[in-house]
């Protein structure tokens, strides 16, 4: 099974390309406020890398939080959209072990559908001035 996975909580973005288990490459850049306009390239040229295509994807791991609000909702966006279209599994997973369990909860034919953010906090919202 070909499975991208995707981390985009922080500054540093990540992404890695499995058979399985094992990892056949994986990516990390400094994407910070750039993140919406490298994620898909950087998607792309990680799979052309080792021959494969969007299409070749048959499942998605995604890190969910909690982390950066725009960081995570653009990543689990890309997840949740790609997932979706190829109609891949989705798992998003916490933790230091995130992609571990990930991995092994795809293996166990587990399917989120979709993709949730956890930010760790409430969200701070302003006032509405009268």
């Amino acid at each position: 099974m070909i499975i991208l996975t995707i981390r985009t909580d922080k500054p540093e973005a990540e992404i890695g390309l499995f058979d399985g288990a094992t990892q056949l490459g994986y990516e990390t850049w400094q994407a910070h406020r750039e993140l919406a306009e490298t994620i898909h390239t950087k998607i792309v040229i990680l799979l052309e890398a080792h021959g494969k295509t969007l299409h070749d994807i048959q499942g998605i791991v995604c890190f969910k939080g909690p982390g950066s609000f725009t960081g995570l909702r653009i990543g689990l966006t890309v997840a949740n959209a790609l997932a979706y279209s190829l109609d891949a599994p989705i798992i998003a997973a916490i933790g230091e072990k995130w992609l571990q369990d990930g991995l092994d909860k795809l293996a166990a034919s587990a399917n989120e559908h979709i993709a949730l953010p956890e930010y760790g906090a409430s969200a701070h919202t302003t006032q509405q001035k009268h």
